[in-house]
């Protein structure tokens, strides 16, 4: 075993990597609805084998892998954080704001009650308000206090302590807090939740088996006979018959595939490619004719599913109903939205789905009809297989450099430092991204990746670096930690959510509880929320509020480090 222990001290990224593998495999631990979680995993299996003694991966290394998460964190957040400023969200953007103070000053009235310092009170804070960034920016903060080296290690040993046993709760806490709620209030949330669909253009209750059918598009195949309600008729008549829920995309006539115009007349025997809503098709019926699956070797007919940014303001904050009444026939023509998705995460297709900037709208339909949506909409979203790395490059660059900005508290030299740059720059270029389209982009799929894996890197090396002294110091903290882990969770909700309720009313069921979770930036809690509500309707208050917590919460960091540790 020895042997192994010193290959671990002489190959140091074994250990990170081992870390980082078995770390998740502890993070699929589930007890109901509760899920540890990989980072969580990662940061308790580093502090595990950092007992190893001697394994130590390079600070440069943890700084870099930070500071590519909590960039992303600006980048995938700033187009709904800007999005939450304007005067109609409002009171969301307040009562976000609000659950981060009430947050920020919890941690410190506990803290400076229990004699906490200041690595252990900013651990505090990053597991009771589940904010995983400030173990970054408050060991920037305490390096920049000019203490003696090992005093500054220890104290972000005890950041890395106090997350590790306060997280635990601090991501149960919002799930039970989703299901005692509703029982004080008496809420059915499925039944608010299909409210709240029902209010926004979707459909009723669903069975199993069912789904919505404005959020999925098909295309089908018709041969025209003689019992068709459309022969002899042209295609417009056909289409106008249907509205903007069916497209005919193409017609075959004599195994020759024919661009439709309005104006052709259909006939026997033509086969007609129609694309649109499956709700359309149902009350369609046989009204085409007979359906088929094979159409000959001489058809070449195609369609795309791309991804639109959205850009334009002046769509910016319209419904999808507005949307479409503000488009005309012909911009209409042939293109279906089939999902929207927000800060990566999907978000109900209905007519009063609201659409901000920065919305990542999937579309359905042909090349051409794609190609002049897109621009009236933004920009295509990048490629899964490409990453415009100028832009990475150039605004990791710029964070840094803000990053170096200082200031002078008291006749101590302070800086923002990396963390805090980053994040400013990953605001700054998030939003820049949905005014200038050709400046690049990160694909969206490309950004989670790294805001995931560049935060688990992060932990893990916190957790191996941090060694036998974060052993001494969970068994010396652990019960106090956890006890006060409880209330930094627990208390700013409940008072949040009366203040949400009375104050701000904001008591439809859904968006008091989206709202809630996504203050807390609690993942965990949106996931039980869904659960319950049986639809995607909690997400768009989620995302307001997640956008707004993240940014103030990864700020609190430096504070909480700056208060106690002058005090």
């Amino acid at each position: 075993m020895e042997v192994f222990f010193q290959q671990l001290r002489d190959f140091p990224f074994i250990a990170l990597f081992l870390t980082l593998g078995l770390g998740f495999l502890v993070g699929k631990f589930k007890v109901g609805k509760f899920v540890l979680g990989g980072i969580a995993g990662t940061l308790i299996v580093g502090v595990l084998l950092g007992q190893v003694g001697g394994i130590h991966v390079s600070e440069g290394v943890k700084d870099i892998f930070f500071s590519l998460f909590i960039f992303m964190v600006g980048y995938l957040g700033g187009p709904q954080f800007f999005a939450s400023l304007k005067p109609s969200a409002i009171k969301y953007l307040i009562a976000a704001v609000g659950m981060t103070v009430l947050g920020l000053l919890t941690v410190l009235g506990v803290s400076i009650w229990a004699g906490l310092d200041a690595g252990l009170a900013a651990g505090l804070a990053a597991g009771g308000l589940t904010q995983s960034a400030i173990i970054g920016t408050a060991g920037d903060a305490i390096d920049n206090l000019g203490l003696a080296g090992d005093v500054a290690k220890n104290l972000k040993t005890n950041v890395a302590v106090g997350y590790s046993i306060t997280y635990i709760f601090g991501s149960i806490g919002p799930i039970l807090m989703v299901g005692l709620i509703p029982i004080v209030m008496k809420w059915d949330i499925r039944k608010a939740a299909i409210a709240l669909a029902a209010k926004m253009g979707g459909a009723g209750e669903l069975g199993e088996g069912e789904f919505s059918p404005l959020t999925r598009v098909n295309t089908r195949a018709f041969k025209l006979g003689k019992s068709s309600k459309f022969l002899n008729k042209t295609v417009k008549e056909l289409e106008d018959k249907f509205g903007d829920d069916l497209t005919v995309e193409q017609v075959i006539t004599d195994n020759k595939g024919m661009e439709p115009e309005p104006s052709m007349i259909l006939k026997e025997g033509n086969v007609l490619f129609i694309s649109g809503l499956v709700t359309a098709f149902s009350k369609a019926g046989s009204s085409f004719g007979t359906e088929i699956s094979e159409f000959g070797e001489n058809i070449d007919f195609t369609e795309e599913v791309r991804s639109i940014i959205l850009t334009n303001k002046k769509l910016h904050g319209l419904t999808l109903s507005q949307v479409l009444e503000k488009a005309t026939a012909e911009q209409r023509h042939g293109i279906y939205v089939s999902g929207i998705s927000r800060m990566a995460n999907p978000i109900p297709v209905l007519n009063g789905t609201e659409l901000h900037k920065g919305d990542e709208i999937h579309l359905v339909g042909r090349k051409k009809d794609l190609d002049r949506v897109q621009k009236l909409v933004g920009y295509k979203a990048p490629s899964i297989n490409v990453t415009e790395f100028a832009t990475l490059g150039l605004a990791m660059a710029v964070g840094y450099l803000i990053g170096e900005i200082s200031f002078t508290i008291d006749g101590t030299a302070v800086s923002l430092g990396s963390g805090l740059g980053c994040l400013g720059s990953g605001l700054l270029f998030g939003f820049l991204r949905t005014r200038h389209p050709k400046m690049g982009a990160v694909n969206t799929g490309a950004a989670v990746f790294l805001q995931s894996f560049g935060l688990a890197v992060f932990v893990g090396i916190v957790g191996l670096n941090a060694g036998e002294p974060a052993l001494e110091a969970i068994k010396e903290h652990g019960v106090t930690l956890l006890l006060l882990g409880v209330v930094v969770t627990i208390l700013p909700m409940i008072i949040q959510f009366v203040l949400n309720y009375y104050m701000f009313k904001i008591k439809e069921p859904i968006t008091a509880l989206g709202v809630l979770t996504g203050s807390k930036s609690a993942n965990p809690g949106l996931a039980t929320l869904l659960a319950a509500a049986g639809n995607s309707t909690p997400t768009p208050s989620f995302t307001m509020a997640y956008a707004v917590a993240n940014i103030f919460l990864t700020l609190w960091g430096p504070i909480i480090v700056a208060i106690i540790a002058n005090m």
